[in-house]
């Protein structure tokens, strides 16, 4: 009797599993996609806004080709990474939490995916292609500026890509990757309460 008693005391000693509310953990995965997605929407913004202004430098004045040829490089660029954060958007606005679950865990598990790719080689291929549309831009502006002026710019330039790869993107991803790899975890513990 003692050794089933003693049993009865470890097994009720088990620690119990942590149940999640179901409105608590959508309410959570929610509002970190909000975030992500404000985030891709500023960022959708901020390309077009640039887009713009580099088409209108393109065909409203006057250059010779090398110049051109580094505008057009910029301009692809642009546009294809502008294509990239609107399916990521899409994708993230694709589903409701609420409604389905499963399907939402997916998109994100997708999205996951695709957001990976662009810290991945995409991004390097990117600030690669803007550097050498810049660089060829930059032949023609700064032709007849002074020695300081030029070096001045080209400092410049180089240390922002320079930030932007080795703080900037790291940081960025990484914050990103975080909050995504929370949601996915709460939602998978919560469809595994239901299995």
């Amino acid at each position: 009797m003692k050794d089933f008693d003693h049993l009865m005391s470890v097994w009720q000693g088990q620690p119990k599993q942590d149940q999640f509310s179901v409105d608590e953990a959508l309410k959570q995965a929610k509002k970190g996609v909000r975030g992500i997605k404000n985030q891709l929407y500023w960022g959708i913004v901020a390309m077009i806004a640039v887009l713009v202004l580099t088409f209108v430098i393109t065909f409203f004045f006057v250059f010779q080709w090398l110049t051109y040829l580094g505008l057009f490089i910029m301009l692809f660029t642009m546009v294809l990474y502008a294509a990239m954060i609107i399916r990521n958007y899409r994708i993230l606005n694709r589903h409701d939490a609420t409604r389905n679950p499963a399907d939402y865990l997916q998109d994100l598990k997708e999205y996951q995916r695709n957001r990976t790719k662009i810290s991945g080689w995409f991004f390097y291929i990117y600030l690669l292609l803007i550097s050498l549309g810049l660089s060829l831009y930059f032949i023609e502006i700064l032709q007849n500026a002074s020695p300081f002026y030029k070096g001045s710019v080209y400092t410049i330039t180089i240390a922002w890509f320079l930030f932007l790869t080795f703080w900037y993107k790291k940081r960025i991803f990484k914050n990103e990757e975080e909050k995504l790899n929370l949601i996915i975890d709460r939602l998978e513990r919560l469809q595994g309460q239901f299995e």
